[in-house]
């Protein structure tokens, strides 16, 4: 009965990073107590640069910064953490989830936080 008023249900999102100018949103719908150990998984895992995690009608539940958050720059964490819930990569993600189309998911971030690669140098003539 109590899983009919406020039992969890959530999406529990990853960004994980893969190298400087990639990273991966991993998702997967879990219920009571698999919930909380999806969020403690997705929360601990080394190469997540940022967790969340979403009810059913896409309201952010909680969030924070993982252990893969120090591979990148701080202003990147907190422009990721500002654009989550709008990026499209997450919505498709969430979409997925919420649907039922799948238990899990995961796609490339497309994103335009990426830090810039520097510039080659240029050759010069003597």
């Amino acid at each position: 009965m109590f899983g009919l008023f406020g039992g969890k249900d959530w999406n529990v999102l990853a960004v994980l990073f893969e190298r400087a100018d990639l990273y991966t949103v991993t998702g997967q719908r879990a219920k009571g107590a698999a919930a909380t150990k999806a969020r403690d998984g997705a929360s601990a895992h080394p190469r997540t640069i940022y967790w969340a995690a979403f009810d059913q009608k896409g309201v952010l539940k909680e969030g924070g910064e993982g252990p893969g958050g120090r591979s990148v720059p701080a202003d990147n964490i907190k422009r990721l953490e500002k654009e989550l819930r709008t990026n499209r990569t997450v919505q498709e993600i969430l979409k997925m989830l919420e649907t039922g189309q799948s238990d899990k998911a995961a796609k490339p971030l497309v994103w335009g936080g990426y830090p810039r690669k520097p510039a080659a140098p240029k050759d010069e003539e003597a």
